[in-house]
């Protein structure tokens, strides 16, 4: 098994996707424009990581 998995993913030239570590389930963010993208963990409203059940 693959230890991240997309989970959603949203445009074309400018995208947005999420990732989730499926050993430990931290959802991660990635955003890609042109030739430059970053990654970051998706937070929720109390600045926690967002964690999904690793059961996808």
């Amino acid at each position: 098994m693959d230890r991240f998995q997309k989970i959603y993913s949203q445009g074309v030239l400018t995208t947005f996707e999420i990732w989730v570590d499926t050993q430990t389930g931290v959802n991660y963010v990635w955003r890609h424009d042109g030739s430059a993208g970053g990654l970051t963990v998706l937070l929720d409203e109390n600045g926690k990581p967002v964690i999904t059940n690793t059961t996808i």
